[in-house]
């Protein structure tokens, strides 16, 4: 699928890390390194801005390797662009740890899935059809 982009980023575009890989890396565009204290977070910018075409959306989300070794993850995960967003994707970008963390100019922050979706046409009933689960809500499956 191709996909319109502006690149204002002083880096290369996003892309895959391997033949098989879901998201597209997303690089900080920044000019000088920003310290994230521990719980601050910072919207970040991509200098990307793209044009997805209709059904389609594209979901910022964490990167496990950040998320895992130093507590950076996407605060609104995952954030959705879409298709008619023209605007700078920006990240929103939090640090659950305890210790501060540094982003560098062209640090892969986060990654970028773009997906089909369907769009929703309500259709008004007075009951829902019956399933075992019913109404059941967290953990009401239990433990496998």
């Amino acid at each position: 699928m191709k996909v319109s982009v502006i690149n204002r980023s002083a880096w290369p575009l996003p892309e895959y890390a391997t033949e098989q890989s879901a998201g597209l890396d997303l690089k900080a565009n920044i000019t000088e390194p920003l310290t994230l204290a521990p719980l601050q977070r910072a919207l970040v910018p991509t200098g990307l801005f793209i044009a997805l075409p209709k059904g389609f959306e594209a979901q910022v989300r964490p990167r496990s390797g950040l998320a895992a070794k130093h507590g950076i993850t996407v605060l609104n995960t995952p954030g959705t662009i879409d298709a008619d967003y023209r605007g700078e994707i920006k990240v929103i970008l939090v640090n659950l740890s305890q210790e501060p963390f540094e982003i560098v100019p062209g640090e892969r922050i986060a990654q970028m899935v773009v997906a089909r979706h369907e769009t929703v046409e309500w259709e008004p009933v007075e009951t829902l059809e019956s399933t075992d689960r019913g109404a059941g809500g967290f953990g009401s499956t239990g433990k496998k």
